[in-house]
């Protein structure tokens, strides 16, 4: 990434900032956590039997628990902490659980924790090599998100994306690694492919010309496959999602009741009803008859 100041039509170069700690990183990204990363902050310099975890977060859309971890440098393996602290959070779930209910005054049971989205996130400043290729595996759930500042009070936030072409993790199952085989079992990251599998052709190409049309609403937007739903983000929020069904498609619409313009009446109002995607909106989709009125929907979620 490029970064310039427009000086009267003269660009100069903005110049990097390094972090002196890796807690001034750390500051920022917690004090910040929604808004990067749409998780809850729960407990910083979390301390479980041997380790202290830098950031402790929870997920109140998939139900489950992220670990954050900072580093200022980029020569230490971020796979093998990744995988140590995965299974960390499997074999000792029940002490999460009280610290997210002491910290928010709830009764979260373990039955309502999905353990399966558990994930770990490494937050730096950047990440070599070695290790973005160490974690290039699409169903592995370690994320690598590299932050910089600038002078002029600038901050970037990049998280790193998985090449389409990234192989399984199932793939190093044939190792002698009782850690991961446990990550492996216990842990899914959803694909599109996993909601695509066995549906019919007309279904599969309504949701790519519905997905096409929605990735060409802004830039920077992209497509984040969740559990029941494939949620699509412009600056790390969802404002749509998309549920495919057997035989059409479910929308929704993030936004608040009382906050779609919606002329043609065709969104229903699910805010009282338990639904999957975020937002109160529902649309049914089974043809692309209304794709540009429903498009005019979805674009109100964005800005």
């Amino acid at each position: 990434m490029l970064l310039f100041k427009n000086n009267k039509q003269t660009l100069s170069s903005l110049k990097e900032i390094p972090f002196k700690l890796e807690r001034d990183l750390q500051r920022i990204f917690e004090a910040n956590l929604t808004k990067l990363t749409q998780l809850t902050l729960v407990k910083s310099e979390f301390t479980i039997k041997n380790y202290r975890l830098d950031t402790l977060a929870f997920d109140e859309e998939a139900k489950a628990f992220v670990i954050i971890e900072y580093k200022r440098s980029n020569s230490n393996s971020v796979v093998d902490q990744g995988i140590a602290y995965l299974n960390l959070m499997l074999d000792y779930g029940a002490e999460f659980i009280v610290e997210y209910n002491e910290r928010f005054n709830k009764t979260l049971l373990r039955s309502q924790v999905d353990w399966s989205q558990t994930k770990v996130m490494f937050v730096s400043p950047g990440f070599n090599e070695n290790q973005k290729q160490a974690t290039n595996f699409k169903d592995l759930a370690i994320e690598l998100w590299e932050v910089k500042q600038f002078e002029g009070d600038i901050l970037t936030v990049n998280p790193i994306k998985k090449s389409k072409s990234a192989p399984s993790i199932k793939q190093l199952q044939g190792a002698e690694d009782n850690e991961l085989k446990k990550v492996v079992n216990e842990i899914k990251v959803y694909t599109e492919e996993d909601h695509l599998q066995g549906k019919s052709e007309e279904v599969k190409e309504l949701y790519e010309t519905f997905k096409d049309a929605i990735l060409n609403l802004a830039n920077d937007t992209d497509t984040k496959p969740k559990k029941q739903e494939i949620g699509f983000t412009r600056n790390g929020k969802i404002f749509t999602d998309i549920c495919i069904l057997k035989n059409n498609l479910k929308l929704w619409i993030n936004l608040k009741r009382g906050h779609l313009d919606d002329s043609k009446g065709i969104a229903r109002d699910v805010s009282s009803v338990g639904h999957w995607g975020n937002g109160d909106y529902e649309v049914v989709v089974r043809d692309t008859k209304d794709l540009e009125y429903i498009m005019s929907l979805v674009k109100q979620a964005i800005y």
